[in-house]
This record gives structure tokens, sequence and C-alpha cells, in this order.
């Protein structure tokens, strides 16, 4: 029996879009036009700036465009680090549900963007590479269990290039054992630490590791193109990524139902600028702010019953930074309450040290969910107001996640609204072609 990393690169060398269900193809299709209008969004802020600085002073010359920029393309893999960086520049871009600590847009489709328009590859070849690359990078999130981030690892930076490798690799037409090594090399192209969250400082860092993994997954698959070499047992093997990043970890589900179980459409997307821990509980404030009508100073206390892990790390009260701010259930909660948080534009020019906001956040106190959860995101949230009723909501999802998907309508309106500094009959134009991104022959169109 072949080992896991080589049933990977062979399922995802041999996969082709008409083997591929059409609602799965749909929901890639979907996560394209989502990840594009976050890059786009993400170029405004003052850390991208700084990446995009050094993309283009050191890129000068390419084919591939940073989106949202305006300016000449660069060389792709200046344009893979950037627009991966610009995809996580304001905790915008979608994960999975549930948890695999991966997010196929940022890491994935970044890269293959990249060298599709290097190449002037077709809109069909990243759509297969994009959905090869999803398949391989979620069951790596899953074998993991999250114990690479309990470790202190940034899981989305240590698994990110190994999706943006196959992905590259199939844009290349790679065989079985070209893929192996495109794995192989990408295993020591992983990184990413989270004490950025520990330390309340230096968050810009987070972005970087999106863009990285990127960047590091197209590096490996051109050197594997090369004939580079990596080793074939890099997932599984006793110094391979899984025993060495992870505490835990369940290696059968790197090839669990492979070809059967589609992963991809487990993709979602966000519709806050904050951390994922804090959607459920943002979702119920705003459900309780169109029923209710309530505002801050209705307020006495606000008690949510969250998960250990939200407990653990999202229970912030202090946050030195907008940054912090969007890792901390209650100041995205507060935020919420006082603002519209459909809209990045009130996450971004939040000021933390705002004494209505301040005075919020402490009134939130954050609870241990008592019994089994519904789901791993669950929360109930309880508002005392002033005038002694109690408020309560328990949220179990999210909207945009697989199982409350965003609808064609929401999706054209996410994106509409976060690019809405640029021409919107531009966007639209390119939304409506991304819908069938299948049948354009290349790809150069996608800029903004």
């Amino acid at each position: 029996m072949s080992g896991e990393t080589i049933q990977l690169a062979q399922f995802a060398s041999q996969l082709r879009l008409e083997d591929i269900p059409a609602p799965v193809i749909q929901r890639a299709k979907d996560s394209i036009a989502d990840t594009i209008a976050t890059i786009v969004f993400g170029r405004g802020l003052p850390w991208s700036a700084i990446i995009v600085a050094y993309a283009r002073r050191m890129g000068e010359g390419g084919r591939s465009h940073i989106l949202g920029d305006g300016e000449q393309p660069v060389m792709a893999p200046y344009a893979a680090l950037a627009n991966g960086a610009l995809a996580h520049a304001f905790e915008l871009d979608g994960a999975v549900r549930p948890s695999a600590g991966t997010h196929p847009g940022a890491t994935i489709l970044t890269a293959a963007l990249a060298l599709a328009q290097e190449r002037g590859l077709s809109g069909r070849a990243l759509l297969a590479a994009f959905i090869a690359g999803s398949e391989v990078l979620i069951r790596i999130g899953r074998a993991t269990k999250h114990s690479n981030e309990t470790r202190g690892f940034h899981a989305p930076g240590t698994t990110g290039p190994f999706g943006a490798a196959v992905a590259c690799g199939h844009l290349l037409g790679f065989d079985a054992e070209c893929m192996t090594n495109a794995l192989g090399i990408a295993g020591s192209l992983s990184s990413g630490l989270v004490e950025f969250a520990r330390s309340g400082t230096g968050a810009m860092v987070k972005r970087l590791h999106f863009g990285r993994a990127a960047e590091g997954g197209l590096l490996a698959a051109n050197l594997a193109a090369d004939s580079f070499t990596g080793p074939a047992t890099v997932l599984e093997g006793d110094c391979g990524f899984l025993k060495v990043y992870c505490d835990e970890r369940d290696i059968s589900e790197l090839t669990r139902d492979l070809g059967e179980t589609w992963l991809t459409s487990r993709i979602s997307m966000k519709r806050y600028a904050c951390h994922t821990a804090c959607h459920t509980p943002v979702q119920a404030i705003v459900d309780m702010k169109a029923s209710e009508g309530i505002d801050s100073r209705d307020i006495r206390s606000i008690e949510i019953k969250v998960g250990q892990k939200e407990l653990r790390r999202h229970d912030i009260h202090d946050p030195s930074d907008v940054m912090i701010g969007q890792y901390s259930v209650p100041f995205s909660v507060a935020l919420a309450i006082m603002a519209d948080a459909r809209d990045p534009r009130t996450f971004r020019d939040a000021n933390v040290n705002d004494p209505e906001l301040r005075s919020l956040i402490k009134r939130i106190r954050l609870v241990p969910w008592d019994t089994p959860q519904p789901t791993p995101i669950a929360c109930q949230v309880a508002v005392t107001l002033r005038d002694g009723r109690l408020l309560r909501l328990e949220v179990n999802d999210f909207k945009g996640t697989p199982d409350n998907p965003l609808s064609a309508v929401e999706l054209r309106d996410k994106v509409l609204l976060l690019t809405r500094d640029h021409d919107a009959k531009s966007i639209a134009a390119i939304f409506d072609r991304l819908q069938h991104i299948e049948d354009e022959a290349t790809l150069e169109w996608i800029c903004v």
C-alpha cells in the first residue's frame, strides 16, 4: 500500500474538473470570488502597503497582478506573497467548517492565480487546481486535530504550503511522482508562530504567514518541476509534518473517503472582520439588534457561554490595537453593538481607546459552556438590559458556513461592499466572469 503522501499526490495529479460534482465546483467559484474581494479590501491597510512595496521592489517585470493595487504586474512569487498576505490582512478570508486550521483562498488561490497569470493558463485549469489543492489541504488540516496550534504554531502557515504546492503542481501538469516531490518540498517551507496572539503585539506578522504559505507552495512546485526532490513520506513519516508539528494527529484523515467526500464543499466564508471564534457571538448580537433595537446605553451586562478554546484564547478585555481586538470576543461583540458589524470599515476605523467602547467591553463576560455544545462554535448570549429585561439567544452557526451559506445575492453584496472604494461596474463585471471562470481562456483580466 502506498503511503499517505503518495496517495494524496496520485489523487491530486489525476483529478480533472469533469470528475468533480457541480455543487463542489460552485463552492470553489464562490470561494475564489470571496477571496479576491478580501484581497482588494486588504490592499488599503498600512501593513499591506509594506508588503506590497517589498513585492514591487523585488518582483518587477512579471505578469502576475497584486489585486487592488492598480499597478503593473510583478513576478509570480511576489504576487503570491503579496496577495496571500492581503487576503488575510483583515480577518476576512474564508476557512473551513468544522475548523481544520486551513484557509484555502488565502493560501491556495493566491499561489495558483499568480502562476496561472504568469503562464497564461485558463480559468478551467485554475478551478481544477484550486479544488485539487483544497482537497489535500483540508485533509492535512483535519489530520492535525488542530494540535499544531496547541503547540504554538500558526496552523495556516504550516499547512498552507502543501495546498499551494498541489494547486501549482496541478497547473503545471505534474504526474504523481512530481507531485509527491512538491509535497515533500513544501514540508520544509511550513512556518508561523502564534506568539503574536500571546504577547498582544506584532499582529502584522499573522498576515505574513499566509503570504509565505502561498509563496512557499509556488516555490515547491517550481523546484519539483525542475526535478528537485522531497521526502515521499513528508506527512506521515517518523520525522514528517504530523509527528513533528502536532501533539495529536490522525493520519487516517489524510486519505479518508478521498475522491468520494469532497471537502472543498466545507469551505466557509466570513461575514464579519474578526476571528471565526467571534462570529457566532457577533451574529447573536446582530440578530438581537434587528429584533429588539438595543444599543450600548440599554445594556447593563452581557454573559456569553462559549467553548474552552474561545475562553482560553479569545477572552481579551484590553486589546492594544484593532488587530488584537479582532481576536477578542468582547471587543468584537461590543463593536457590533455600536456599529454595523457587516462593514469591515467598522473594525478598520475603530478606536480601541474609545470610552464608550471600553465601558461596554467591561460589561461583557465570557463563561464556559457547561453542557455539550451542539456545534464547536456554538454560543449562548444573555443580555441584561437596564430596564430589567433579559434577552437570550443561542447561535450554533453563522451565515457563510457550508450549512448556512450565503446566497448568490448575499455573496455579490459582500463582494461589492468590500470593494466599495473601487469602480462598482468593473467589480460587478469581474464577479460575473468569475461565476463562469471555466469558460475563460486566460486570467489577466483578474486585476483591480
